[in-house]
């Protein structure tokens, strides 16, 4: 039986004015001088002595990762990441394609969440014009200067906006070195160019609300993010904008950004904050080509390092600082807890409400010598 693909440049998109948003900037932003929502004297404890093991970490030159989904974004907890960021005890941020959509939807918008159900049985889920279009922009003219992802789009929302050479300039660099390693990325950005009637030079998009993007606080601190999408994954490919290649070269980039931050991790910490299956997965492999790339150099593998989950699940039951459950037990199917007890720390689970923890952790940090 023969099955034809989608034409996606068929699609109507909509712009955002018309959706329904759940979510608002404004109302979400924890004031990282308040209160932290109260948590269990275990977590507690446990938080204060992942501050200690920070600071040690960072007075050592050790990196200090975060890892994050997307909902310690939505739950409001960017004016404290930042704060922690200009502190220098965040040298590494990680987060999914939701973590950036939301991002740039609230730095641009001011809003963002829609309801899934309605949307999908409406055929509109997802087909909002300036997201799909903005992010893409972002990754094809970040990629010309050599960056991922998070950086592209981080760069893009602090400066509102980026700059896009001509299409005569993007055809003579491709004709004159067609085994140039930028020529798919050009390739890529003269295609979006000519199908969404992009216009060359400045483009100027304004980001009203960018104190409440991680990924420009990210930028402007110059620390690295990186995103860890998947094709077919996020609401950027409901467009005819949409480019699997230009995703999977920022994303191939990205991957590569994030194993320089793990080799700097012995004596460091991993902060693995509601990502459930983006953060083990990627770690997990990224520790290995490292491992991989150190013991053909000579040099031992990454090691005194610790790791500290955090999410809503009951963590199966299961003492994790005892082990890996057997197969019988249901604990020993959490991808979160189990991926990470395999990564050669010491790995702490919490279950906790993730920006509480943030909070708290931000707290602590301030209070810790």
């Amino acid at each position: 039986m023969p099955v034809r693909p989608l034409d996606l440049s068929q699609l109507k998109v909509f712009p955002l004015a018309q959706r329904e948003s759940l979510t608002r900037a404004d109302d979400i932003l924890i004031n990282p001088d308040a209160e932290p929502k109260p948590c269990s004297e275990e977590n507690a404890a446990l938080i204060r002595a992942c501050a200690v093991q920070i600071k040690a970490a960072r007075a050592r030159g050790a990196s200090v990762m975060l890892i994050y989904g997307a909902h310690l974004l939505r739950n409001g907890a960017a004016s404290i990441l930042e704060r922690m960021m200009a502190a220098g005890w965040i040298t590494h941020l990680a987060t999914n394609g939701a973590g950036t959509i939301h991002d740039w939807e609230y730095a641009w918008f001011g809003a963002s969440t829609e309801s899934v159900e309605m949307g999908v049985a409406g055929g509109h889920f997802g087909t909002w014009h300036e997201t799909a279009s903005t992010i893409h922009l972002a990754i094809m003219a970040g990629a010309l200067d050599g960056l991922g992802y998070g950086v592209s789009l981080g760069k893009l929302i602090h400066e509102d906006g980026v700059t896009l050479p001509t299409t005569e300039e993007l055809m003579r660099l491709i004709a004159a070195d067609p085994a140039h390693p930028l020529t798919a990325a050009r390739a890529d950005l003269l295609h979006a160019m000519r199908e969404q009637n992009w216009a060359p030079g400045r483009v100027q998009i304004d980001h009203k609300w960018k104190h409440a993007s991680i990924l420009a606080q990210a930028y402007r601190h110059s620390v690295p993010v990186t995103v860890h999408p998947g094709i077919g994954y996020d609401i950027i490919s409901n467009h005819p904008v949409f480019s699997g290649s230009a995703i999977g070269r920022a994303a191939e980039w990205d991957f590569k950004l994030f194993g320089g931050s793990v080799d700097g991790l012995d004596g460091g910490i991993v902060l693995s904050v509601g990502s459930a299956i983006m953060g083990p997965q990627v770690f997990e492999k990224s520790i290995s080509c490292v491992n991989n790339l150190r013991l053909q150099s000579g040099r031992d593998v990454v090691k005194d390092h610790a790791i500290f989950v955090v999410d809503l699940q009951d963590g199966g039951n299961w003492d994790w600082t005892k082990g890996e459950p057997p197969k019988t037990n249901p604990a020993y199917y959490l991808r979160f807890c189990k991926s990470y007890s395999r990564m050669g720390g010491a790995m702490h689970y919490l279950q906790n409400d993730n920006a509480g923890f943030i909070h708290t952790l931000y707290r602590a940090l301030r209070a810790a010598h």
